[in-house]
């Protein structure tokens, strides 16, 4: 035998050195790996070859090779192998963790893991019943020297990741194994303790000693795994272990921040410590750490590793680099400092009356520290933590943190600023951007996101000090005011003396606009009226009224400033005409002289926020225009009618801000005829002849827009075309926005008064009429006609008529791909241009605007029309025949907006008493039609994914599978609106009670950790128009349909929401009625084939089951073609299965608890969960359990007073009592 393995070892070494040669071909790899593999599932020389080739006097792959055979025969063959085989192995195991390793120092890691790994494997399998003294021979180990020392420590860090982490192994047998190292967990705990103590010691002695350098090493080395062990227990372990003598262990961690090699180990044991929940009684000992000698550890370690995080990166030149561990440690000591300040929060002000700490000033200028620092992710981290301060209700009135409050404000002056990019060299924070972003969009991205969280951290410190905010804020807006504009080197490069998007001056601008606009909501909430700093605020917007700049990007913060402090107007309206002339020259805004060139995006956005300003402005504040209404109107009038080239969307928003205004008239006869003469041009211009006729005829709209014209970019027909486009663009905007603003009083006393109420309803509600109704009835017919004409676009005849060059004008546009596809949306532009789009690019905006702004009319009216909107004669029908009319045709990205922008809005609009009339005409039959629609469309999808290599093959080309996501993405999307349009329209969510304290979900009994607490319950009923639905039996069905369909559609997301609200509804309205049994066979059958296509996912998995369990249970008893379509689940037991059944009917059986059913349901329809690829070819690993360690004692019989004895008398058919 001997001999043959000798044979084997040699086969094995020359295929381990063919697969890890460089040289290798890939067909030879190929051979080898299945030769190595067979032998391990197949070869009865396993043991003794493993053990040959594990020889440390192999080289380090073959070692590596034999110890992995080792590992899978004991996690695929332990169960089949004799007991004196397993203890043979076992004692050979721990003789190679005893002699089969070379010295700490010299041993490859991925042999150690592997060492590690094999003992676990049968820790998992024997441990504690079949080898109670493990535990011992581990200790024993460490006495061999620091290697086996070493090896201990990985194999207790291995068996806590599998048992407790990763939970790698079957429930009964991770409970024995987790009680028992909870019983001996003091005693694990002081073993590794002491492990450190002692090397740490001697790494101290030895450390610096000539001679003894790789003596102190191997020291270092054990202590560093130690701490790493450490850390995957003290996740868990019961916090006593912890705060034991007096926080012994947290001293020990706060000793080592000091130990350069050893720091970055212990800080992230610290932080696993405190940041730890449970009971607050339990976590006072944490507050030690507030002491001084615990604080001054931390900031000296946190002094002296900021200056070692730089060093330079060549001698030659003078550039400076991240020190990548030195790094990495302060983030952790920053997560250190973050976690103290939650356990702070935690306990002062709670029921364990725990003091503000003394040296509470200490803490925070340390904590400041690190606002401070260069690093973004640095500053990014201390966010929370200051909010949870400022925010709570002791702390925030504490004099230090009212001082800091204000040093934080301070802080946020350079916070706030956007420098760091990694590819620059402007700032110290670009040298730890590159160690923490990939790219400058990278950075981007985070400094968005860590702008919008320093904004809400502003808010919160603004309420605490007003006044001082007010005064910083003021301040910095008047150095900004007198500073020359600083172009820097990155200047644009369009025109000269213009600034870019990273010009000092642009950023300094942004970042102090942040500030104002932060501040001054929280002023007005914070601070009483008569001590409001109205005089300096006046004498702000003054400086900044009179601040003139032609540079588009500075000229965007200043309107933004001029925002922000209009509050303040309230107090001095003599300020109105100079903020009014402020905004409507920057409407007109340019660059140039030259206003016909294309406009660069940041006059764009110039011309853009103006508008969006004074929309804000006659928003909130319509009742402080109202007085300079009239100067207000001539404005508009003066820029509507001069040759001012203004966009369609700049005049309708002026348009838009007047009817704001106009509802403070609160006089329905005077605001009639205000938006009579406002809209007089668009009404003659869309209900003319011309119009009507383009309007109706797809042939004649196709030609009026050019879209059946060859063009090239300067014809004078594409001129012509781009007026009719604007003519039509401009009719449906200024519609828009006047049926969007136009509203009664909210005052009934004053609508009343004012003539808007026309009369009451049954239950006494009032009825109110819009001034804009009238006009609105005019313009209705020829909308509803360009909604028809806009379907019909996409038939054959009308697409054929598309020219050459706007073929593809009904394609979905590249930003909107983007969009859907989830990428990102445009490369980091730093410099300014003009932006020019293709004519190809300007006519799908076009029919893209066009589509979307007719559905957003129709879905504002009903919100703002009301009664008039619905009373309109044959709605239903008009809505039908054109918003339904040619769906066959209409792409899914057309088909979203009118579910979402018009159906949903109107639905939510909707009176009750036009449900029958109104809603139930036009919802059933779309449900069914989109049913259908949907439902082939995920079938081509599934098809197209079940396609065999040589059609993928062909198929691979880069556009074609571009597509073809695109396209998936879109059906996921419309079948997202679907399932929410049926959700608003049938759904009413109702939410229980919130949990218990969250802060205390930490300190739970393990044992039972994986079954984490589930949120609370949304209980769902149907609304009344879900019922008014249900009442016509097709509607009904085709709802029931469709959700039930939905749930095999390849979409989580549906699947999870459309399963946990929706299915069992709608479906418990008639359980107790008389279905048919196909259809009671199809419901079930759709919720398993759900769990087949997303029982892989966790959230998924549980809600299909819990519908499939509802399902079960309540039809069943009446059911019995249920059983056999569980009996076809593969590997269920019949006979599980037949108690389950006689639980569920025999109203004597014993009932069980609702845990104990899911969790038995789960199990029978087990076999229906598909699983991911990823786990479709895994082996599977079986671990048996052994005899129960801990029985749970029944106190509701007293087993040992009863007559009989034994197991055969308590299952006996004569003992009821059970």
């Amino acid at each position: 035998m001997a001999d043959q393995v000798a044979v084997v070892c040699e086969q094995l070494v020359k295929a381990v050195n063919v697969m890890m040669g460089a040289e290798t071909e890939h067909i030879y790899r190929l051979e080898a790996l299945k030769f190595c593999e067979e032998f391990k599932d197949t070869s009865s020389f396993c043991v003794p070859c493993g053990l040959r080739l594990a020889d440390k006097a192999q080289p380090a792959e073959v070692r590596h090779f034999g110890l992995q055979i080792l590992e899978h025969v004991i996690k695929f063959r332990w169960n089949n192998m004799q007991q004196n085989e397993k203890v043979q192995l076992k004692e050979s195991a721990m003789q190679l963790l005893s002699t089969g390793t070379h010295a700490i120092l010299e041993e490859e890691s991925h042999i150690k893991d592997v060492l590690s790994r094999i003992t676990v494997e049968m820790i998992k399998r024997e441990w504690p019943q079949h080898w109670p003294d493990m535990l011992k021979e581990m200790e024993a180990l460490t006495s061999l020297g620091e290697a086996q020392t070493e090896l201990v420590m990985l194999i207790l860090l291995r068996l806590a990741e599998d048992v407790i982490t990763f939970q790698t192994l079957p429930n009964q047998r991770r409970r024995d194994i987790q009680q028992t190292l909870t019983l001996n967990m003091e005693s694990i705990v002081s073993f590794m303790m002491a492990i450190l103590n002692v090397n740490v010691e001697d790494y101290r002695k030895l450390n610096g000693s000539p001679g003894n350098e790789l003596q102190a090493r191997a020291h270092c080395r054990v202590a560093g795994a130690t701490l790493n062990t450490l850390a995957g227990y003290i996740d868990w372990v019961s916090l006593v272990h912890i705060t034991n003598g007096n926080c012994h262990l947290l001293e020990m961690l706060c000793l080592l921040l000091s130990e350069p090699e050893l720091q970055l180990e212990a800080a992230e044991c610290l932080l696993i410590a405190i940041s730890r929940k449970g009971k607050l009684e339990d976590r006072k000992p944490f507050m030690l750490l507030f002491d001084d000698v615990a604080i001054n550890y931390i900031l000296s370690a946190a002094q002296s590793a900021d200056g070692l995080a730089i060093c330079e990166s060549s001698a030659e030149s003078n550039a400076v680099e991240v020190v990548e561990r030195r790094y990495i440690f302060l983030k952790r000591l920053c997560q250190v400092l973050c976690a103290l300040g939650g356990q702070l929060c935690s306990l002062v002000g709670s029921d364990v009356e725990v003091e503000v700490p003394a040296n509470l000033s200490k803490y925070t200028e340390a904590f400041l520290a690190f606002t401070t620092h260069a690093s973004q992710f640095l500053k990014s981290s201390t966010l929370p933590t200051w909010g949870a301060l400022f925010r709570h209700e002791t702390l925030s009135k504490d004099p230090v943190v009212v001082e800091m409050a204000i040093k934080y404000l301070r802080a946020s002056m350079t916070n706030l600023v956007k420098t760091g990019f990694p590819s620059r060299n402007d700032n110290p924070s670009c040298r730890y951007s590159r160690a923490d972003f990939d790219s400058d969009e990278d950075f981007n991205s985070f400094f968005n996101s860590f702008r919008a969280q320093q904004g809400e951290v502003l808010r919160i410190a603004c309420r605490i000090v007003p006044l001082e905010a007010f005064q910083i804020a003021a301040e910095w807006l008047q150095y900004q005011i007198v500073s020359p504009i600083d172009t820097g080197d990155t200047a644009s490069k369009t025109i000269e003396g213009l600034c870019s998007l990273l010009s000092p001056s642009v950023v300094q601008w942004d970042a102090m606009t942040v500030f104002m606009e932060c501040l001054v909501t929280q002023i007005f909430k914070n601070v009483e009226e008569e001590k409001l700093p109205i005089d300096q605020s006046m004498e702000l917007l003054q400086a900044v009224l009179n601040y003139n700049t032609k540079d588009p990007l500075i000229l965007s913060c200043v309107l933004t400033n001029v925002s922000a402090l209009f509050p303040f107007v309230k107090q001095r309206p003599h300020f109105l005409p100079q903020i009014l002339d402020k905004l409507f020259n920057a409407i007109t805004f340019e660059v140039g002289q030259e206003s016909t060139a294309p406009r660069s995006r940041a006059v764009k956005n110039v011309r853009r926020h103006a508008c969006s300003s004074i929309i804000k402005i006659c928003r909130d504040y319509p009742q402080y225009i109202l007085p300079c209404f009239d100067l207000f109107y001539s404005h508009v009038k003066k820029l509507l009618s001069s040759n001012a080239t203004l966009t369609h969307m700049e005049k309708c928003s002026l348009m838009e801000s007047l009817v704001l205004i106009s509802n403070q008239f609160k006089d329905f006869a005077k605001q009639k005829a205000f938006l009579d003469e406002l809209m007089a041009s668009v009404v003659t211009d869309w209900t003319s002849d011309e119009m009507r006729q383009v309007l109706c005829d797809p042939a004649v709209f196709l030609s009026f827009v050019g879209a059946d014209q060859v063009v090239n970019e300067q014809s004078r027909e594409a001129e012509t075309a781009g007026q009719n486009r604007g003519r039509l663009g401009f009719c449906l905007y200024a519609m828009l926005g006047v049926v969007k603003r136009a509203r009664w009083p909210a005052d009934l006393e004053e609508a009343k008064a004012g003539g808007f109420v026309m009369g009451y309803t049954a239950a006494g509600a009032p009825i109110y009429r819009n001034p804009y109704t009238a006009q609105f009835l005019v313009l209705l017919p020829n909308l509803l006609a360009l909604i028809r004409t806009n379907n019909s676009l996409f038939m054959p005849e009308n697409t054929a008529r598309l020219s050459e060059s706007f073929s593809r004008a009904h394609e979905v546009m590249e930003s909107d791909k983007k969009v859907v596809l989830g990428l990102s949306q445009h490369i980091l532009g730093i410099h300014d241009s003009p932006v020019t789009r293709t004519n190809l690019e300007r006519m799908q905006g076009f029919f893209s605007t066009l589509y979307d702004n007719c559905f957003h009319v129709l879905g504002n009216a009903g919100q703002a029309l009301q009664q008039e909107f619905f009373t309109i004669e044959n709605l239903s029908e008009e809505i039908a025949g054109s918003a339904f009319l040619s769906l066959d045709h209409v792409p899914d990205h057309r088909l979203r907006p009118m579910i979402r922008v018009f159906l949903r809005q109107l639905v939510l609009a909707c009176p009750q008493e036009y449900y029958n009339s109104l809603l139930c005409p036009l919802l059933g039959p779309l449900f069914a039609y989109m049913q259908q629609r949907l439902d082939a469309k995920w079938q081509v999808i599934n098809q197209r994914s079940s396609v065999n290599d040589e059609e993928e093959e062909a198929l691979c080309q880069e556009s074609q599978v571009t597509q073809e996501i695109l396209e998936e993405q879109l059906v996921r999307l419309l079948s997202r609106e679907v399932l929410d349009l049926l959700t608003v329209s049938c759904i009413s969510k109702k939410l229980t009670e919130p949990a218990a304290n969250k802060e205390e979900v930490d300190e739970v009994d393990m044992m039972d950790s994986v079954q984490a607490a589930s949120p609370a319950q949304p209980t769902e009923e149907l609304t009344e128009l879900g019922k008014c639905l249900l009442k016509h039996e097709n509607i009904y069905m085709t709802l029931l349909t469709l959700s039930f369909t939905s749930l095999s559609w390849k979409d989580t997301t549906n699947c999870h929401r459309t399963a946990s609200m929706v299915c069992w509804t709608l479906l418990r309205q008639v359980v107790g009625g008389n279905l048919l049994r196909e259809a009671v066979i199809w419901f079930f059958t759709s919720v398993l084939r759900g769990l087949q296509i997303h029982g892989q996912h966790e959230v998924c998995n549980s809600t299909l089951s819990q519908l499939a369990m509802l399902i079960y249970e309540n039809l069943r008893p009446r059911y019995v073609e249920l059983r056999a379509v569980m009996t076809q689940i593969p590997n269920i037991s019949v006979e599980t299965l037949d108690q389950y059944d006689n639980r569920l009917i025999d109203p004597n059986a014993q009932k069980l608890g609702e845990k104990k059913r899911k969790d038995q349901f789960k199990r029978l329809i087990a076999g229906t969960v598909g699983k991911a690829l990823c786990q479709q070819f895994r082996k599977e690993v079986h671990i048996r359990n052994l005899p129960l360690l801990f029985k749970q004692p029944k106190p509701e019989q007293d087993v040992t007073s009863s007559d009989a004895s034994g197991l055969e008398a308590l299952f006996s058919p004569e003992n009821k009592t059970l």
